[in-house]
């Protein structure tokens, strides 16, 4: 349970042990915080009174924000927001919609606060701002209490490993300065967040329009004895010495400009490194020691968190981009399975089994969610069942990766253990997640060294495996093709098997049915399956809508180079629905069949397909003609 700090009469600190405290805090040079909370809660105007009461806001700058503001006497005339609301949409709607950041000093500290979105909407922004942040000012309107936004916001804080926070109790003006109303909020959080962890959460009834307990005492607030906002932010010590935690050098760039020399760069993001130390590069394990510490100023006999260096080491070993190079005294850990929380940023759902790419620091992988273990209910904490995550939606994953991936858990290291997520096509951030630990069954599954392999069985039946991946609308003509195409194969000698989308839903998939998640593991297993029969020597051929681009890219990626044609039989919709051979069109247009791919739910055309059939133009035996010309040509068969 977090410590709650809220100072009240009976617990009033005098001038001497405040000035103690402020003493010893003096040292802390930089302290990066956010703004954060529902929209509306009064964030910008908070940061633009920070600034205009530390008299930090240039003359030319408050006369740009309203006529006649700037001169004698107009001081509260100024829109305080409008100092940190950059964009001309954000002026235009009244929210805040990007992060905004800014840097100011006083005396005692330096800081940078990201003024971050509370619009549900733009949830992704506020994540971006607090991942960068060591401490946090939640804001909560007191005219309107703790709301959902609050608690998502609090969460979000929480996974990202943010443990100290100023719980700003804002517009206190409207509430007549009440200590009942301020007491009744402060035990509303309490309550909520006793099972966070927050380390301390001190509570601040303010007025940032009027300037109450901001930088200066209120008045208005006789009954509050407790530090100024400005004042907890000048003495809060949020400091973690990464000298102190385990070595950690990610590779950024093997340096090998001639053959005597050969170095590995990059950035410590945590520990020391001393020439002699025994390290090991991660993943691939091998152990050697620090031979040279090497920078643009000469050698140097240690480094430190922070420092750019190149190292030389005692022995040859592969060390490539993306690895690690750690101490061996408390190693990263490695693993291909991971448990994370997960915060989902993209209009389009989470859907376990689709493959994204995985980001962390300069590691790169290809990831999908294995399982949704459960969702996190903002407003009550609880855990609850579900099948995917919905936009700004927080939920506990496992995830898969084709690549060991190299990481500290995200509570012992934010930077080793923070990652993204990225959608393949369109290249856009949809996912942040924090990993809390590797999965042992990762390390106790080995891949089995087998005697005979996909070449020798491919030599034996003298053909070259692949899938031919049939893909397009229910009555495109794929299943027909397909199977007048194996026909024809097997009449040539040829060694083939065809998966059919309804066959496969009798048996492999015979306990899913027709929404997106379940469309998307339809297509894995069937790509999992296909793999397993290229492998065996086979020419596979998989018939199946396949509704979506990243799932047919997927099943690409799983194979080998030039082990997968994508061939796209382009049917119009209207020349599907006449032929409707088994009446699912007519049943989807009268509302008794659901999720129907080309009715109500999408279907996404190839784009670049290997192999394109026009099936509204040409027969079946002109299309499979063509079909066997085109993998002649290419070698295939």
């Amino acid at each position: 349970m977090p410590k709650l700090t809220v100072v009240h009469p009976e617990k009033e600190q005098d001038s001497g042990e405040v000035e103690a405290l402020l003493a010893q805090e003096s040292g802390k040079d930089l302290l990066r915080f956010l703004t954060c909370g529902s929209v509306g809660d009064g964030k910008s105007t908070l940061i633009g009174r920070l600034l205009y009461d530390s008299q930090l806001v240039c003359e030319d700058q408050i006369a740009a924000l309203e006529p006649g503001a700037g001169k004698a006497g107009a001081k509260g005339e100024i829109d305080l927001a409008r100092l940190v609301d950059g964009l001309q949409a954000e002026r235009e709607q009244g929210i805040t919609i990007d992060v905004a950041y800014r840097y100011f000093a006083r005396s005692k500290r330096k800081f940078i606060v990201a003024d971050t979105p509370g619009h549900e909407r733009y949830t992704r922004n506020m994540a971006t701002g607090a991942s960068n942040c060591n401490f946090a000012v939640l804001l909560v309107d007191a005219s309107k209490g703790i709301i959902t936004q609050t608690r998502r916001h609090c969460c979000i804080l929480n996974l990202l490993g943010i443990r100290k926070i100023a719980l700003a109790v804002n517009k206190m003006d409207l509430v007549d300065y009440s200590r009942d109303r301020f007491d009744a909020i402060v035990a509303e959080f309490t309550e909520f967040s006793q099972t966070l962890n927050f380390e301390d959460v001190t509570a601040i009834p303010v007025s940032a329009a009027k300037g109450d307990n901001i930088l200066n005492t209120s008045k208005q607030m006789d009954w509050y004895h407790g530090p100024t906002l400005m004042a907890h932010l000048e003495t809060v010590d949020v400091a973690s010495d990464r000298t102190e935690q385990p070595f950690r050098m990610p590779v950024q760039w093997v340096n090998r400009p001639n053959s005597d020399f050969h170095g590995f760069a990059g950035t410590v993001k945590s520990g020391m490194v001393r020439r002699g130390d025994e390290i090991v590069a991660l993943p691939g394990g091998k152990r050697t020691t620090v031979e040279r510490i090497v920078t643009y100023d000469g050698d140097l006999d240690e480094a430190q968190a922070g420092d750019a260096i190149t190292l030389t080491l005692a022995d040859e070993i592969d060390v490539s981009r993306g690895d690690v190079l750690s101490g061996t005294d408390a190693e990263a850990e490695v693993s291909d399975q991971i448990a994370t929380h997960l915060i989902w940023m993209d209009q389009n759902p989470m859907l376990p089994g689709r493959s994204y790419i995985l980001k962390t620091g300069n590691q790169t992988a290809t990831a999908s969610i294995s399982t949704l273990k459960y969702k996190l209910n903002v407003d009550s904490l609880e855990h609850q069942a579900g099948t995917n995550l919905e936009l700004n939606e927080l939920g506990f994953c496992n995830l898969s990766l084709n690549r060991p991936l190299v990481f500290d858990p995200y509570k012992q290291d934010r930077e080793m253990g923070g990652f993204v997520l990225i959608d393949q096509l369109t290249n856009a951030t949809i996912g942040a997640g924090m990993i809390e630990f590797g999965l042992r069954r990762a390390t106790n599954i080995q891949w089995q060294s087998l005697e005979v392999g996909k070449g020798v069985r491919a030599e034996l039946k003298g053909q070259k495996p692949c899938v031919l991946w049939f893909t397009g609308l229910s009555g495109s003509g794929k299943s027909t093709v397909a199977s007048l195409l194996e026909k024809q194969l097997h009449g040539s000698g040829r060694h083939t098997y065809l998966l059919d989308g309804d066959n496969v839903r009798h048996g492999l998939n015979k306990d899913l049915g027709f929404t997106d998640v379940d469309r998307v593991e339809n297509i894995r297993r069937v790509a999992e399956t296909a793999k397993l029969f290229v492998d065996a020597g086979l020419i596979v051929m998989v018939s199946f809508i396949s509704p979506f681009r990243s799932e047919r890219r997927m099943a690409r990626e799983l194979l080998g180079d030039n082990e997968f044609l994508e061939i796209f039989v382009d049917t119009p919709l209207e020349i599907c629905e006449e032929r409707d051979p088994k009446g699912l069109y007519k049943k989807a247009r009268a509302g008794e069949i659901k999720n129907f791919t080309g009715i109500d739910s999408t279907y996404e055309a190839p784009e670049r397909a290997d192999i394109v059939l026009e099936s509204g133009k040409f027969s079946p035996d002109e299309l499979v003609s063509t079909l066997v010309t085109t993998l002649r040509e290419k070698g295939y068969i």
